[in-house]
């Protein structure tokens, strides 16, 4: 017999009144704004009401690096969350949405799968309360501005040549990544050349996902830099007068989203800041709440520990003063044989078979990645713990080396069917997580605030990547010199690079060494409290492939969604 979809199985679950939800994490009814009848907004007000309640255990989930294969972290997070109840546990989860631009490609969505989803998983990934949309509609209230200010004269001063802010979409559009504005006759705008990101690239969405309160959230808004006069100062959105009418729009969006597993857990399901070029975690008042909402809040930040990890440490955790007691490093046995070097993996094509055979060896080969994810964990002063996420047809041998290799670098371990199995498959993992957060927390950041920028990016290339050093372009080194004469030196970094390597090559599997981080170009997303250079070729605008879900997602004759995965 077939195993069911994860669509199939979401629709068969056994749902609680949302009310019954949030009353396990200690929030009253009159905190929830209701959006039908499996969703639900939580008022910012549970903060304060909540903040007497003990504080939970902090859990990040992070992951090797990514590999065509996937390595199943969300439904990790969501197995484990859901696990802790088969320990006497309760537990938060805390993730991010899903933007409709991977769902309709060749991502797919973000709800979990098998038995441990977010559910209904239809609704977390087709626009859910509208947030993806409010933040696509502040951001180009700002462009609208911006190009009109351009048109009634410029008043700032803004330098047409040295622009930064573009438009977005929540969509993969590669036509719309650059076009020219202002065509037409003189009453159409000023023409320039300008283009598109995908709206979870958008300062706008780093900016929901990192403010603690409504206030604080129009006040990042007014630090929103959106090009430059000729003398190289900062025009933000406060100077053209954009950033009232930006908070107007977000108000609402601002408050978290509340849904549930199919096993019932709470999920705060909130904010989906790009993984690239923003920091690519969930948002800060989801977990502020999350944070007196049990025994346990597991969180999820993404790509590998390298880059969603390191970027919550540095960045999220700044933002939220919360201090996290354990991480998780989620791998596969497919996914360490893949970073072995020795099997060509093609995303949609079927796997090789020498990669489906026992052989320890490939494993063992490939370790370098976990290990060195692992490091990149334990440099931060907390325990990891590795989820070893179980596959059919993996081999017990194969398991076993993983567990000893993580026993090697001083992290527990736990073989996890949580896939198959919901909650009760990740019971090991919780077990060993709850072990981990016992343990005394030695937290600390990567580098102070007061280290240049040139410093930081050096720490985090050697520290966290294994570079040897750093090579600055010409054009980058004029923006880092600009950026700290308009006193953004102080701010940490983000830096974009490809999350398809602990290098910034995308080739180079394993742990690669003997190489040095290019940084080709900077930005600065002020008002989101980053800094973020640039390292290769990265794209803020993803484009659809050959055969992408979008043709493939459509509705029955009762109005369903169907082929949704």
């Amino acid at each position: 017999m077939a195993f069911p979809t994860d669509l199939e199985i979401a629709r068969g679950a056994d749902l609680k009144p949302l009310g019954d939800v949030a009353a396990a994490m200690g929030i009253g009814e009159h905190l929830l704004e209701q959006h039908g009848d499996h969703v639900a907004k939580i008022k910012l007000a549970a903060i304060d009401e909540l903040a007497d309640r003990p504080a939970a255990k902090y859990v990040v989930v992070s992951a090797v690096t990514p590999t065509p294969l996937g390595e199943g972290k969300t439904t990790t997070t969501v197995g484990l969350g859901q696990a802790f109840s088969h320990i006497g546990k309760r537990a938060t989860i805390a993730i991010r949405q899903p933007s409709m631009g991977p769902t309709f490609g060749i991502k797919g969505g973000a709800a979990g799968g098998g038995y441990s989803q977010v559910v209904p998983m239809d609704i977390l990934n087709m626009h859910l309360t509208g947030d993806f949309h409010a933040v696509t509609a502040a951001h180009n209230m700002l462009s609208a501005v911006l190009d009109n200010h351009l048109f009634q004269g410029n008043e700032a001063g803004i330098d047409p040549h040295d622009i930064t802010w573009r438009r977005v979409i929540d969509a993969n559009d590669r036509a719309l990544r650059n076009i020219v504005v202002g065509l037409g006759g003189r009453l159409d705008g000023v023409p320039r050349q300008t283009g598109f990101d995908i709206t979870a690239a958008s300062e706008v969405m780093a900016i929901l996902a990192l403010a603690t309160s409504v206030p604080e959230m129009r006040e990042r808004f007014g630090r929103i830099v959106v090009g430059y006069r000729r003398d190289g100062s900062a025009v933000t959105a406060e100077d053209i007068k954009g950033a009232g009418a930006m908070a107007a729009i977000m108000v609402d969006a601002l408050k978290p989203n509340l849904m549930q597993t199919l096993e019932n857990t709470p999920v705060l399901v909130h904010a989906g800041p790009f993984g690239n070029i923003a920091h690519g975690n969930s948002s800060v008042v989801a977990d502020l709440i999350g944070i007196h909402g049990g025994d346990y809040l597991v969180t999820e930040a993404g790509f590998g520990a390298d880059m969603g990890a390191e970027r919550f440490f540095n960045i999220k955790c700044r933002a939220s003063g919360l201090v996290p007691d354990a991480a998780v490093v989620v791998t596969t046995v497919r996914a360490l044989k893949a970073h072995s070097g020795k099997h060509r993996i093609v995303a949609g094509k079927a796997l090789p078979e020498a990669l489906l055979a026992e052989n320890v060896d490939d494993v063992v080969a490939g370790a370098a990645n976990l290990r060195k994810q692992i490091e990149n964990i334990r440099v931060h002063g907390i325990p990891a713990v590795v989820a070893i996420n179980a596959f059919p047809g993996d081999h017990a041998s194969e398991h076993a080396a993983i567990a000893e290799i993580a026993r090697e670098m001083g992290a527990r371990s736990a073989v996890c069917t949580h896939f198959a199995e919901g909650g009760k498959g990740a019971a090991e993992l919780a077990e060993a997580v709850a072990e981990a957060a016992a343990e005394p927390s030695n937290f600390r950041y990567l580098y102070p605030d007061d280290r240049s920028l040139r410093e930081k990016i050096e720490i985090v290339a050697r520290t966290v990547y294994g570079a040897d050093g750093v090579d600055i372009a010409p054009a980058a080194a004029k923006q880092l010199d600009n950026y700290e004469r308009n006193g953004f030196g102080h701010l940490p970094v983000c830096i974009a690079k490809t999350h398809l390597s602990i290098s910034s090559d995308p080739s180079l599997t394993g742990a690669p060494t003997g190489w040095r981080l290019p940084v080709r170009e900077v930005r600065a997303s002020v008002g989101a409290g980053f800094v973020y250079p640039i390292c290769g070729d990265m794209r803020t605008m993803p484009g659809l492939g050959t055969h992408p879900a979008a043709h493939e997602i459509d509705i029955d004759l009762d109005g369903n969604i169907v082929n949704l995965s």
